[in-house]
């Protein structure tokens, strides 16, 4: 893949024995797809390279045509040469603006569906705002509404049993802030339940959450219990409705995009189709000054010189490193490391440390300047390609990219993720071909073809694009027609649960 590199990457099951092209003598043992094998002799020590880039270094000598993987690479000492915004890219703007059919909000961002969300401030409320949404859906109510696309209760696990004023409280606040104020959400019901820590009258006071002025929010304890909330929360959610029911899809410049984008489940395939293909798109999208968010900070370790060197500023740069360095605290303190990834099924896909999978995960940011870094669930207002912190738990990251204000999400999977996050609907990408045949009715796209059938990475990324402006503007995605997104709120919880 690169004049440096001392590996290649096997795109077939290779037996013992076999000569694969480029490769000068037969292989020591059998390879899987997706795996790696040493294409000259590496000393134990030595630094081992893919994309051009150190993935790790040998634990034992390795002889050319030798699998390389978990039994003879380590992850080796780990410094990078940050060089913040000495590559910075240019990347041309496009004359011809394209629209895509949007909703848009009082606060001139635009959604790309319109749903009406019962939000909770804690998890003890959970379970009313699901009996609510539940009761309107058996009355009937939604059908007097043809122009809502339905009613999202988002539950969670936490908002009590915490500290009011760590950074576990500000994420949750900034996720449930963010939510609160989605473009996705014509109208917002708030429920809490009256004496957790995460005090509904402190998200909604003194401040408006929604310029449209379609937020409502209620106690169980005022209320006077489950029933008369219930009771309440449905005719609060009836004068809602009838607000979103008047939202009608008009056209909006792509500049009003926000893609989230994640990867889950990844392979030996995920860093040389569908995550380049994803970056292309991003590229694309960004010319027409819309926004990307790449995130999963733990996933991009070792692959982090390579964003500073595109930062578009000294500020920038040094935020993506403070929040590198914070992790390797984070990890250290809970005893954990920032070697724990990949996972078992990354790893059954090829992937051995987590240099090379950030490397290949970095891939989805293209190649266009990083023009901010901001903090879990923190609302994006610099346009371009950006960074938010966040954990690599898929679920949590993306519930940060819908809170910091994706309106889409692109999500790319060598082993078959599966999952949808409403109200933001979620584009599959398959990274190869197999899992594509296997899985297709989650997958919405498939990158394999660029292995299988020679597509260029730029054709797939322009095809990936012009499905983005599609779903954007209602065409339903895999995820959304099999009802996910009940499950996948995951507020990320930091610090001690007392």
């Amino acid at each position: 893949m690169h004049e440096q590199d001392n590996v290649m990457i096997s795109l077939v099951d290779l037996s013992a024995g076999a000569s694969p092209a480029g490769l000068d003598v037969a292989l020591i043992g059998s390879v899987p797809r997706g795996h790696k094998i040493a294409t000259r002799p590496i000393s134990k020590g030595e630094n081992v390279y893919r994309y051009g880039q150190i993935i790790g270094q040998a634990k034992s000598d390795i002889q050319p045509g030798e699998h390389v993987h978990v039994q003879n690479l380590g992850m080796g000492a780990h410094s990078q040469d940050y060089a913040i915004a000495s590559e910075v890219p240019a990347l041309a703007p496009i004359a011809a603006q394209r629209t895509f059919e949007g909703y848009h909000r009082a606060d001139g961002r635009v959604g790309t569906r319109n749903y009406v969300g019962i939000l909770t401030t804690v998890n003890c409320s959970g379970s009313v705002a699901r009996f609510i949404a539940e009761a309107a859906e058996k009355s009937g109510l939604l059908d007097a509404f043809p122009n809502v696309d339905g009613i999202v209760p988002i539950v969670h696990g936490t908002g009590c049993g915490m500290s009011g004023s760590n950074e576990g409280y500000s994420a949750l606040f900034r996720t449930l802030s963010g939510y609160a104020q989605h473009p996705n959400f014509s109208g917002i019901l708030l429920i809490g339940l009256g004496c957790e820590v995460m005090q509904l009258s402190d998200l909604v006071g003194g401040r408006p959450i929604r310029p449209d002025g379609e937020l409502r929010y209620m106690t169980i304890q005022n209320e006077g219990g489950t029933r008369r909330t219930i009771e309440r929360g449905l005719a609060e959610l009836e004068g809602v409705l009838e607000i979103a029911n008047r939202a009608v899809r008009a056209p909006a410049p792509v500049s009003a995009i926000t893609v989230g984008m994640q990867c889950g489940g990844s392979d030996g395939y995920s860093g040389i189709t569908a995550n380049p293909a994803l970056g292309h798109a991003s590229d694309l999208l960004v010319r027409h000054g819309g926004t990307t968010i790449l995130s999963e900070t733990p996933e991009i370790y070792g692959a982090e010189h390579l964003l500073t060197r595109r930062a578009v500023s000294q500020e920038v740069g040094e935020k993506l490193i403070d929040r590198i360095r914070w992790w390797e605290a984070y990890t250290e303190r809970n005893g954990g490391e920032m070697d724990n990834n990949p996972s078992p099924g990354n790893k059954r896909g090829g992937l051995t440390t987590i240099l090379e999978k950030s490397l290949g995960a970095a891939a989805k940011g293209g190649s266009a300047p990083l023009s901010g870094v901001y903090e879990f669930g923190e609302i994006v207002t610099t346009p371009g390609f950006v960074f938010m912190d966040s954990p690599g738990f898929d679920p949590c990251s993306v519930t940060g990219q819908v809170a910091s204000g994706s309106n889409i999400v692109v999500f790319t999977t060598g082993r078959g993720s599966v999952s949808g996050y409403k109200p933001t609907p979620c584009i599959k990408l398959a990274t190869n071909s197999e899992m594509y045949a296997r899985m297709a009715d989650d997958m919405d796209l498939n990158c394999g073809d660029i292995v299988t059938d020679g597509v260029s990475i730029a054709e797939k990324g322009e095809e990936l694009f012009e499905m983005i402006i599609s779903v954007a503007s209602g065409a339903p995605t895999r995820s959304e027609e099999l009802g996910f997104g009940g499950a996948e709120f995951v507020p990320w919880q930091i610090g001690a649960v007392m």
